[in-house]
């Protein structure tokens, strides 16, 4: 069976077609800096090298367009028998695979205001398959649905409770898809079942959520009603007060949308530093002397510390720390910054480890009591794994 993997971002657009169950990967792409003169179309059948097109894509149906036409016109691949999507806000209507219908493409809009960056696109991905393939089935895994194990005490924001009866006010967490995948290689890597683990995750991307799993459920996750709280991310804020909100709309005469803009496309460290919002140009600015990229990262360093003794605290200890995404992969520096002196919750890194390039792998002593593990994350074979089980199991 060949499933398109379809997993539409906030800027960026990424593919990859499995042959299943054998997992093998029969071609991978990319699309990125949508809404740009310069966009970037990379794609690559298995072991070939990826081609590449730089040319104007102004919007993601334009971009999701090009892509799903490359996949049906190679003739390499063949007939594309179901398509998985990572879809991200789904309340708390799912808690696994769903077949993809009109209810399910309605919940995203409905939540597209709590997810602005990623609801739209999830749905432009769902419509623009339904007109070019209109008889392939199509399902999707949403990124608040493992999240569903949270207790309520987690969950629950100290609001007027009337504000979570009639709209659902409440922590969903993020990232799902991603901690399900980063969990399961770093029980698999220490050589223990995940329902014998406590593992906080950090999966550090453009985006950024801290996970606390223990004993195989979510117990608690940073991201909250949108992706928008907890750690600081690349243009969001993270945790901040939220009269400091109130009061900058009061002074600068701004509307909603205008805050909401800036919360979530002009904070993080990209506000902090004022250089970028790509971590490694800050880091290069912080090197040569810019204070404010120096901040940014101080920042940013800072939020995840303390989730990781927030979570130590919850789970009454941790088992593993787990870093993942394109920064907890691969930046050492990002990484030491993070485990220096957590030592008292038995964290002793080694440098040698952490500057290793080998995934996965252990970053710690042999005497650390906690084990520091960078784990590669592969959404979309998370994706492809869960669609081929859901159409199996219902003789589709």
């Amino acid at each position: 069976m060949n499933i398109l993997v379809l997993n539409c971002g906030g800027s960026s657009v990424k593919f990859q077609i499995f042959d299943m169950p054998s997992e093998v990967v029969l071609a991978k792409g990319m699309i990125e800096r949508i809404g740009k003169e310069d966009a970037i179309f990379h794609y690559a059948l298995a072991g070939q090298i990826a081609e590449q097109k730089i040319t104007a894509i102004p919007n993601h149906k334009s971009a999701i367009n090009i892509a799903l036409e490359s996949i049906i016109n190679d003739k390499a691949i063949g007939k594309i028998d179901a398509i998985g999507h990572r879809l991200v806000h789904g309340g708390e209507k799912y808690t696994g695979a769903v077949f993809i219908d009109d209810n399910v493409l309605s919940t995203l809009k409905e939540y597209a205001g709590l997810a602005p960056l990623h609801n739209p696109p999830n749905a432009l991905g769902i419509e623009a398959c339904k007109q070019l393939m209109p008889t392939t089935i199509q399902v999707g895994l949403f990124d608040t649905a493992l999240h569903q194990t949270l207790p309520a005490y987690a969950y629950t924001y100290a609001l007027p409770y009337k504000y979570y009866e009639q709209y659902r006010i409440r922590r969903y967490g993020f990232h799902g898809i991603a901690f399900n995948d980063i969990t399961k290689r770093a029980a698999e890597f220490v050589g223990k079942k995940l329902k014998e683990l406590r593992i906080i995750s950090l999966m550090l991307g453009s985006g950024t959520t801290a996970n606390a799993m223990k004993h195989g459920l979510s117990v608690d996750v940073s991201t909250g009603l949108t992706p928008l709280q907890g750690l600081v991310q690349s243009t969001r804020s993270g945790d901040i007060d939220p009269a400091a909100v109130t009061y900058i709309m009061k002074q600068e005469g701004l509307t909603p949308e205008q805050m909401d803009d800036i919360l979530n496309k002009k904070s993080g460290w990209f506000g902090i530093s004022g250089v970028s919002n790509d971590l490694r140009e800050v880091e290069q600015a912080a090197q040569q002397g810019n204070k404010r990229a120096k901040l940014a990262i101080d920042t940013f360093v800072y939020s995840c510390k303390k989730y990781i003794g927030a979570y130590a605290a919850a789970m009454n200890g941790f088992d593993v720390l787990a870093f993942s995404g394109g920064i907890g992969e691969k930046s050492a520096y990002i990484r030491q910054e993070i485990c220096n002196n957590l030592e008292f919750l038995g964290i002793i890194i080694d440098e040698d480890k952490n500057c290793d390039k080998t995934l996965p792998r252990s970053i710690t002593k042999s005497n650390s009591r906690v084990q520091v593990v960078v784990v590669p994350v592969n959404e979309e074979l998370v994706i492809a794994q869960e669609t081929y089980k859901l159409i199996n199991n219902n003789g589709r």
